[in-house]
Formats: structure tokens, sequence, C-alpha cells
């Protein structure tokens, strides 16, 4: 985190961190604010992500899948699910090549919701990437998709960790 500065890279590096750091607090600022509009708690926030990050890459999400993912046990995900459905933001959907297989999607009111609230941060984001080439952009590309790689393993280590250590 506190990295030494004594060179051109060492600076980058540090600002580069800094940066990170700084995006990631600001986006969870804005992500709390949109929970507290609409009466969402944090667990619910991460749902709504997990469950519109798997449809932007076309692999809707199970509620088992979402557990994991949130490291919640097979009854807390079911309360959340249920809880976001009276609410709203999701729909469950039933597989068509197997009926026994839910897959979880946005529902239209939590979409609309969600774009309302997040639009204009995401006109923003065009804006910004609108002044980088494509070139730049592959490697801003890169270098996100294997920070995310990175962080997403730490992640993963710190929960096994927990798991390990015994509860009082």
């Amino acid at each position: 985190m506190y990295r030494r500065r004594d060179d051109r890279r060492s600076q980058m590096v540090a600002e580069i961190t800094n940066n990170l750091r700084r995006y990631s607090v600001d986006a969870q600022h804005i992500g709390h604010a949109f929970a507290g509009l609409h009466g969402l708690n944090p667990t619910d926030l991460h749902a709504l992500i997990a469950v519109m990050d798997a449809e932007l890459t076309g692999d809707p999400i199970t509620p088992g899948r979402l557990g994991e993912q949130l490291n919640l046990s097979s009854g807390s995900v079911t309360a959340l699910i249920d809880r976001l459905e009276r609410a709203g933001h999701i729909r469950r959907d039933r597989d068509t090549a197997d009926r026994r297989k839910v897959f979880l999607h946005y529902a239209d009111q939590g979409a609309a919701l969600a774009m309302s609230f997040f639009g204009p941060l995401g006109r923003r984001t065009d804006e910004v990437m609108a002044r980088f080439s494509d070139e730049e952009l592959e490697i801003v590309h890169r270098f996100m998709a294997t920070m995310v790689d990175s962080m997403r393993a730490h992640r993963d280590a710190v929960r096994a960790e927990s798991a390990r250590r015994p509860t009082s």
C-alpha cells in the first residue's frame, strides 16, 4: 500500500495503486447511495451486481453460484433472492432444457431503477473512454482484467483463511 517513490516507475505504481483505491471507495459510496435509496443492504447490492455481471457475460447465474460468490449459505441465498424478487429487482426463470434449474435475471423494474440511477455515471464513463485510443484502451483493459483476477484470488485466499479459523 505504501510504497517508496524513489524513481518514476515507483511513483507511477504508487499513484495507480492510490487511484485504484480511490476509485473503489468512490464506487462503493455510489453503490451504497443506490442501495439506500431503494432499501437495499450491502449484500443485496452485491447480489444485484453479480446478477448483472452474469447477464453481461451471457451466462446467467444460478442461486447456487450466487451463494458461492457471496459466501452465503443456501438458506441465506433463498431469503436474499426472495427479498430482491419481492422488491422487483430480480426474477427467477426456469431453464427451458432442465426445469429443475433456476436462473436469476434482472427484472424490468430493477433494471429501470438501475438505469435511471447509474445512467449519468455511464455517460461520464463513456466520455472519459472516448479520450483514449483503441490501443490505449486495450492496455487498460488487460491491466484491469489482471487486477480483477488478482483481487479475486486474494479475496478467495482471505475467505479460505477465515473459514479455517475457529469461531469463538
